[in-house]
């Protein structure tokens, strides 16, 4: 068991959004922090002392999820105006808009070389998408309810998604086919993730169970009821050995799966926990959730063993080899029974002098993108210099488009008068929101009738198919 100077601390409490955090990442050099929220507003924080936050102000409806590209040079994000973004995470907020999903978008993801991007949907669709073209590339159907959630596996090799049809699915992202199925009786997952090594998934479910599985040999290796609510997220440590996990019951619980048992409960929030992520050297965790207030805590457990073990993961993502087969882990397949060697954390109780961020915010609004769609192909701006230097992760950028030249450009515009620091009157500011609303309102007649549509196509295709029948079986009689 974890010793007492190990145990995880809240350091900080972050607040500014005005509604329910729904997702949140922090970024791969481990200094700032972006949250999503129901109140339509991306929020990112920089753990410099008195630094400002920025809010990203574009998309017209609830925000969620939100992910750091690998090189952190770009924010991506989903909302439920069915559009996804990408935006490069400054003052400047400058975005590009993907559009092609028919219904709310639920979860975007980096693949780990920065490559391609996955979304999930409530139209039961997967999308893939390419970062260096900043297209549209392919779609996997198979799902017969809203997907909640995909993720790349730490090769790209595959993705796994879970959806309200209370399966997962595992997609071979070179043949695009459904390669493995898992399927629950009970409830759905809400979340689901590879672990570091790719060699198992985890999954967050809705009826209050985190269960871990093999996709090697496609069993169910640990199944832990440890919560008294839905399990919303859930978060591995870079080590591999830990799984946090964040509940509907307003706790996170902290998982050792080596040896199979629940170590840690965290309290500190009040009402659900929608969302946690570890940062990428496992140091640091985040969480937020329906109190509106993210919650910045430090953990150095199993430091030394993580720094080894990342090290060897990030090696094998340019092996062609396949299956992982030395990682035998977790140990051992069983259920989790209850253990009373748990420590419970109330920072509450414990923290007297803790840091908490209000700091100064300032809007971005942006009013001018680059939109791609699933038809159309990228819209490109007039410069193709300037799409290079913003969009596209420098590890995929051409000579012209050199980080010598990205840098002399962010120079050359660091003297301009910035969109966001213009006083903007508050009559305009409510008129923009009542144009909002309104389009809201059509939006969401123009869903309902789209809805309308397709059941209207599924009914003609039955009287076709039936027709057909029939016409078949007259013809066999005669």
């Amino acid at each position: 068991m974890a010793s007492a100077t190990e145990d995880p601390v809240l350091e900080r409490y972050f607040k500014g959004h005005k509604a329910a955090i729904t997702s949140l990442d922090l970024s791969p050099n481990g200094k700032q922090l972006a949250t999503a929220s129901w109140d339509t507003f991306l929020m990112l924080w920089n753990f410099k002392p008195h630094a400002r936050a920025y809010r990203y102000v574009g998309h017209k409806d609830v925000v969620t999820s939100v992910q750091f590209s690998p090189h952190g040079n770009l924010l991506a994000s989903a909302s439920r105006d069915r559009t996804v973004r990408l935006w490069i995470p400054d003052k400047r907020g400058k975005f590009s808009e993907f559009k092609a999903h028919t219904a709310p978008v639920r979860s975007v993801d980096f693949s780990a070389d920065g490559q391609f991007l996955a979304t999930a949907s409530e139209d039961k669709s997967i999308k893939v998408w390419s970062m260096y073209r900043q297209r549209f590339l392919y779609s996997l159907y198979r799902h017969t309810h809203w997907v909640r959630c995909a993720k790349f596996s730490p090769d790209g090799r595959l993705i796994v998604s879970c959806s309200e049809d209370k399966t997962i699915k595992i997609w071979d992202t070179t043949n695009k086919q459904c390669v493995n199925n898992f399927s629950d009786s009970v409830g759905f997952a809400n979340f689901v993730d590879f672990n570091p090594s790719g060699t198992c998934i985890a999954s967050a479910g809705s009826d209050q169970t985190v269960k871990v599985w093999d996709v090697r040999v496609n069993k169910l290796l640990q199944h832990y009821q440890v919560h008294s609510g839905g399990v919303n997220c859930i978060s591995f440590h870079p080590s591999g050995d830990y799984l946090i996990t964040a509940s509907s019951d307003g706790t996170l619980k902290i998982l050792d799966l080596l040896e199979g048992r629940l170590i840690y409960t965290l309290q500190g929030h009040t009402g659900p926990v929608f969302t946690v992520s570890f940062s990428k050297g496992g140091e640091l965790f985040a969480s937020g959730g329906a109190d509106t207030q993210v919650l910045l805590w430090r953990t150095n457990f199993d430091e030394l063993h993580c720094k080894g073990l990342t090290k060897r993961n990030l090696k094998r993502l340019h092996f062609d080899s396949p299956p992982h087969l030395l990682d035998i882990y977790p140990r051992t397949p069983h259920p989790h029974e209850e253990k009373v060697e748990t420590v419970e954390i109330n920072p509450k109780l414990e923290v007297i002098d803790l840091q908490i961020s209000t700091p100064p915010v300032m809007d971005i609004l942006s009013f001018d993108s680059t939109t791609t769609t699933e038809t159309s192909g990228r819209t490109l701006p007039d410069k193709g210099e300037e799409a290079c230097g913003y969009f596209l992760n420098p590890s995929l950028m051409s000579p012209e488009c050199s980080p010598t030249t990205t840098k002399k450009k962010t120079e050359d515009m660091s003297d301009l008068p910035c969109e966001s620091q213009r006083s903007i009157p508050l009559a305009v500011t409510d008129a923009l929101e009542h144009i909002m609303e309104q389009l809201n309102v059509l939006t969401q007649t123009v869903s309902i009738l789209e809805q309308r549509l397709t059941l209207t196509e599924d009914k003609l295709k039955d009287c076709l198919e039936n027709q057909q029948k029939l016409f078949s079986a007259v013809q066999q009689k005669s």
